[in-house]
C-alpha cells in the first residue's frame, strides 16, 4: 500500500513537472540544495554545463541505489540474526526461555524502530532526487539507473496513468 502511493505520488509530481517543463526551461544557473549536495538546475547555457549537471545527477543516482542495495542487506543480515536467535530460544530449556524471548522481542523492536527511521529519511531523499530529476527535464527521469529498476515504470503505466487523470475529470 505505501509502494503504490508512493508511486501516486510520484506520477502526480512527473504529471506537474511535465506541464510546467517551459517554466524551468527558462530558469538560470541556479542551484537546488540537497541535504548533503548542491546540484544545478538546468540552465540555458552551454551544452557543457548541462552535460556537467547530468553526470553529477547521474552520480547522486548511483550513490543511492548503492544505499538502498546497503539497506536491503543490512536487513538480511539483521533476519539472519533474529532467526538465529529464535533457534537458540527455541532449543533453550524451559527456564531460560522466557529471558531469552523477552530479549529477542527487544531486539526487534529495537531494529524495527530503526529501520523505519532509515527508510522514511532515504524516502525524503529519493523524493527530492526525483523533484531534481523533473527540474532538469522529462528526459532526465528516463535517464535514472533507479527509475529504470522499478516495475511498472514504463511508458504504458505512464499513459495509463493519463488515462485515469482524463476518466476522474
Amino acid at each position: 500500500m505505501k509502494r503504490l502511493a508512493l508511486i501516486l505520488l510520484f506520477l502526480t509530481f512527473c504529471a506537474t513537472a511535465f506541464a510546467g517543463e517551459s517554466q524551468v526551461k527558462n530558469t538560470t544557473n541556479e542551484t537546488m540544495t540537497t541535504p548533503d549536495k548542491a546540484i544545478p538546475r538546468r540552465s540555458a547555457g552551454p551544452a557543457q554545463e548541462k552535460k556537467k549537471a547530468e553526470a553529477e545527477m547521474m552520480a547522486r543516482c548511483k550513490e543511492m541505489m548503492a544505499q538502498k542495495q546497503k539497506m536491503k542487506e543490512d536487513m538480511a543480515a539483521q533476519d539472519a540474526q533474529l532467526t538465529e536467535q529464535l533457534s537458540e530460544m527455541n532449543g533453550a530449556p524451559e527456564d531460560k526461555k522466557t529471558d531469552l524471548m523477552a530479549a529477542l522481542l527487544t531486539q526487534m523492536v529495537e531494529k524495527r524502530i530503526a529501520m523505519d527511521a532509515r527508510m522514511a529519511k532515504m524516502e525524503e531523499e529519493m523524493m527530492q532526487h526525483m523533484m531534481q530529476h523533473m527540474q532538469m527535464g522529462k528526459d532526465s527521469m528516463s535517464q535514472c539507473p533507479m527509475m529504470k529498476g522499478m516495475k511498472g515504470m514504463d511508458e504504458k503505466s505512464a499513459d495509463a496513468h493519463k488515462e485515469h487523470q482524463e476518466e476522474q475529470k
